[in-house]
């Protein structure tokens, strides 16, 4: 069953691979960010702060760490995907889908079983 602490969890997860695909691929966007390497790097700080709170509540969650590395390592290739196909125009082939149904089936079993 889904609850607070799994919802919270996800969320912190979240929101730290889309800053992290931004600080990471923001400098093929735009040239600011390619010029201002520090100020992008500085944005580390506020995804370890939600990687740390993400793992916390996770952990309340599933009392294990594993499930936490197979959670972020899921959300994120899911992110990439989805901010990479929005902001880079790259397509998505078969390749791609295989890998974004693998990294839901890995999520539903982290999650359900």
């Amino acid at each position: 069953m889904i609850n607070k602490n799994l919802l919270i969890c996800l969320l912190f997860v979240t929101i730290a691979q889309i800053i992290v695909w931004f600080s990471v691929n923001a400098q093929f966007l735009n040239e600011w960010f390619k010029k201002n390497i520090i100020l992008m790097s500085i944005l580390g700080m506020p995804v370890t702060f939600m990687v740390i709170k993400a793992n916390e509540y996770g952990f309340n969650y599933f009392n294990k760490l594993w499930p936490l590395r197979f959670l972020g390592f899921s959300v994120g290739i899911i992110i990439f995907a989805i901010l990479t196909f929005l902001y880079m125009k790259e397509g998505i082939n078969v390749k791609t889908i295989i890998s974004l149904i693998l990294a839901m089936c890995i999520l539903i079993i982290q999650i359900k079983f």
